[in-house]
């Protein structure tokens, strides 16, 4: 009776949320899977047929008359994938260094460089991002230093190029990356650095026998907190790439917005939907891993 009544309260606790989370995060799931297996409308909205031609765009199976297979598609994709790789990596190279420095400081100093690390979130990231054109374009402000300190007679072409989503990219996702690997660090026990030197150890191998092991569940999560959502970033390249960076974000913002292909649009977001959630499976299979491991 006691344990019915137990899984009772559970039940009720859980309602809200569990409610909340299939109105507004399964449903709309379902609702996009479900289109994108369907015939698109000839102006717009869809045919209740079933139509797997969409995906035969993308994987090579178009009927050849109606959708015909273009590489371009995958390309997009591959080169979403290659950017958010690289986003990774800027934000890693930056923030573990930084996430050892911080934790040095005192307690007050920790609690300024936390809060500055998150005073971004109080401001629109399209207002951030206009602030990066005004710097990285052909009249902005980098251009205008280096070329009045001399070290450029003509300015960087910049603005426009993959090299300009990257950066607006990790600048965006710094945070992300940064506290899970601050949160790791701070577990380190000094004692284990001090004996691994005691013992003959060199920097290096203390770092790779002692800190790495340590710190590497907060960089393989902070890896997917940045990588998931840059992948699918369209805002980002629309205002520093312009046309000549197309990510597959940007691919589905135009088959939803202006080319009114619904349903292809909703195959290209299954797709990398289905991307997203191997990774997560294989980080999870990995945290299990070395869970056991310990």
């Amino acid at each position: 009776m006691k344990q019915t009544k137990s899984y009772l309260t559970l039940a009720f606790l859980l309602a809200p949320t569990t409610l909340f989370l299939g109105i507004f995060f399964v449903g709309p799931l379902l609702i996009m899977a479900i289109y994108s297996l369907l015939e698109p409308g000839l102006y717009g909205g869809v045919e209740w047929a079933f139509y797997h031609w969409n995906y035969g765009r993308i994987f090579g199976w178009a009927d050849g008359f109606y959708e015909e297979f273009d590489f371009v598609y995958l390309e997009i994709f591959g080169r979403s994938i290659g950017l958010a790789l690289m986003t990774v990596l800027g934000t890693l190279i930056i923030c573990y260094p930084a996430a050892f420095w911080v934790s040095t400081l005192s307690p007050k100093r920790k609690a300024l460089c936390m809060f500055l690390i998150t005073l971004p979130f109080f401001a629109s990231m399209v207002v951030r991002l206009y602030a990066w054109v005004l710097i990285l374009r052909d009249s902005g402000f980098l251009n205008q230093f280096l070329m009045s300190t001399g070290l450029l007679s003509e300015p960087l072409h910049i603005m426009f190029s993959s090299s300009a989503v990257i950066i607006g990219m990790v600048y965006i996702f710094i945070p992300f990356m940064f506290l899970p690997i601050y949160t790791n660090v701070e577990k380190i026990d000094k004692g284990l650095i001090k004996a691994s030197q005691d013992l003959g150890a060199t920097h290096l191998q203390t770092f790779l026998t002692v800190i790495l092991p340590i710190t590497l569940p907060g960089v393989i999560a902070g890896s997917i907190l940045v990588f998931i959502p840059s992948l699918g970033n369209f805002v980002v390249p629309d205002l520093l790439g312009g046309a000549k960076v197309l990510m597959i974000g940007n691919m589905i913002e135009q088959q939803f917005l202006y080319a009114r292909n619904w349903p292809f649009g909703a195959a290209l977001s299954m797709m990398i939907i289905l991307f997203m959630l191997i990774v997560l499976a294989w980080y999870l299979r990995k945290a299990k891993n070395s869970a056991i491991a310990l």
